[in-house]
């Protein structure tokens, strides 16, 4: 997830490392905040995957400052993880928002509609927070009030994910090719 945020801002403009660690925040809230300690190391291994550079611009005060740009390499690889995504990028909520933050960046309505279709055939199947055996457990059965909130506050989001996603698909899936 913190490699396709940090390529997708880049791709939009440059940052310097305490932007970007900014819009990650804005990203990803207090579910993952991102320390230095993480994102540092991470920016380093881009860097050493040639898949962005830094430039160095000088300071306002008077240190120099770094500038991150993604290279082209950088810009095939963000486009190559948005049209293919991991299982996980699917799967996963958090890293399903980082996915759909950047998905923008595909140009091909086809290509964005074939990962849209991925996260609905992963909706569509029957799943639960809670199994009596192999049966799931609806928010019905629960008498303990936390559970059933757990349940009907999912539920709820599922379905306004799934109407988006439906509707979404008929855009898509609207606009000619060319």
């Amino acid at each position: 997830m913190l490699k396709l945020a940090i390529l997708g801002f880049l791709y939009d403009r440059p940052l310097h490392g305490y932007q970007l660690r900014r819009h990650l925040a804005a990203l990803t809230g207090h579910v993952r905040p991102i320390s230095d300690g993480t994102l540092y190391p991470a920016i380093k291994r881009l860097e050493a995957d040639g898949l962005l550079v830094r430039e160095t611009e000088p300071g306002s005060a008077a240190a120099p400052r770094h500038t991150l740009h993604l290279t082209e390499a950088g810009r095939t690889a963000l486009l190559d993880q948005l049209r293919e995504p991991e299982p996980l990028d699917i799967s996963d909520e958090n890293r399903w928002f980082a996915l759909l933050a950047f998905l923008r960046h595909l140009d091909d309505p086809a290509a964005q509609a074939a990962v849209l279709r991925r996260r609905l055939a992963f909706l569509s199947e029957p799943a639960s927070f809670f199994y009596d055996g192999d049966r799931p457990v609806g928010a019905e059965e629960f008498a303990d009030p936390f559970r059933r909130g757990l349940l009907l506050i999912a539920r709820a989001t599922s379905e306004a994910e799934l109407a988006w996603l439906h509707a979404t698909l008929a855009e898509l899936e609207d606009v000619p090719t060319g």
